[in-house]
């Protein structure tokens, strides 16, 4: 049975996720402050963690930060607020995704499946001799590590899926929103800001000069293209 722990100050909020996500065969802890998930997400095993922004003690940027840290499992960011300067700070430390309340328990539940039906593909996926080596950069999708002049770059899940979408389909331009679809696992009830920050963050960790790229080319007006040199 999938595990989801829920970071919810609000404890109404909290019930309502964990009821329907219960509904619908999930297993689910309840934290209601940052220090409270943190010390859960250490000791237990957990299959993917909703995380609300705003929490006492420690806030969700903070908490999405020390989580990524040792966790690659899908962190779900739920928040009423809507700018995107926040949205790109959650992914910035490495958020999935992100739910604006007030949201639809069952559009809640439909995102929690698709982000662990595509991880748990991508996880449980046998690649035996698929590594791909591009100059300096090693990508390993059996163990799901990135390596770059030797040294290892640690990636989130939706990082290394994106990353590993694009070198694996070399020299096509693919659209934000194709790659929204293909990566995150659902058609578009998401913010394709969530491509251009993932990309931006893989450039910073693969790229010698992220604003001169020589791997992931951004094409004007299309897309994106890796480039297998």
């Amino acid at each position: 049975m999938p595990k989801v722990l829920i970071i919810e100050d609000e404890r109404n909020i909290a019930e309502l996720e964990r009821d329907y996500l219960e509904f619908n065969g999930f297993e689910c802890d309840i934290a209601l402050t940052g220090e409270e998930g943190l010390k859960l997400a250490e000791k237990n095993t957990y299959h993917l963690i909703l995380l609300d922004l705003m929490l006492p003690e420690m806030d969700g940027f903070e908490l999405c930060q020390k989580l990524r840290q040792t966790l690659d499992i899908p962190i779900l960011m739920v928040t009423a607020r809507k700018e995107d300067i926040d949205k790109i700070r959650g992914f910035d430390r490495g958020a999935d995704d992100y739910i604006v309340k007030p949201f639809n328990p069952n559009e809640l539940v439909a995102r929690v499946k698709a982000h662990l039906s595509r991880y748990n593909r991508l996880t449980n996926r046998k690649h035996p001799s698929s590594d791909i080596q591009i100059n300096d950069l090693l990508i390993q999708p059996g163990a799901r590590r990135v390596f770059v002049n030797e040294e290892e770059k640690i990636f989130t899940a939706k990082e290394f899926d994106l990353l590993y979408f694009l070198a694996t389909n070399p020299n096509i331009v693919f659209s934000k929103e194709h790659l929204f679809k293909r990566v995150w696992g659902y058609d578009s009830i998401g913010d394709t800001t969530t491509v251009t920050v993932h990309i931006r963050k893989i450039r910073e960790k693969i790229e010698k000069d992220p604003s001169n790229p020589k791997f992931i080319e951004t094409v004007w007006g299309a897309g994106y293209r890796f480039k297998n040199q």
